[in-house]
């Protein structure tokens, strides 16, 4: 695994990502996995939509609980660095 390169403006090993974006993000469109999608974790995002349509829409509620999990209590990007505040 390579190491990012240094991101000016950000303290090295902390995620580009911001925690407040993924969480409403999550909240808004959960269901469709777009939360996950823009933390870079494109496996779970793909799972949230699948089982948001398999289960006629009920699996929404995943995302929703996951956005404000990602709201208090943070998380991490695709890369395992920590989400900005």
């Amino acid at each position: 695994m390579t190491t990012p390169p240094y991101q000016p403006g950000y303290p090295q090993g902390v995620s580009d990502k911001s925690k407040v974006v993924a969480g409403i993000l999550g909240i808004v469109l959960g269901s469709l996995g777009v939360g996950r999608f823009y933390m870079g974790h494109t496996k779970i995002g793909v799972l949230q939509l699948v089982v948001t349509l398999v289960t006629c829409g009920v699996g929404a509620l995943w995302g929703f609980i996951d956005g404000i999990l990602i709201l208090v209590n943070g998380g991490v990007d695709g890369q395992g660095r920590p989400l900005r505040d």
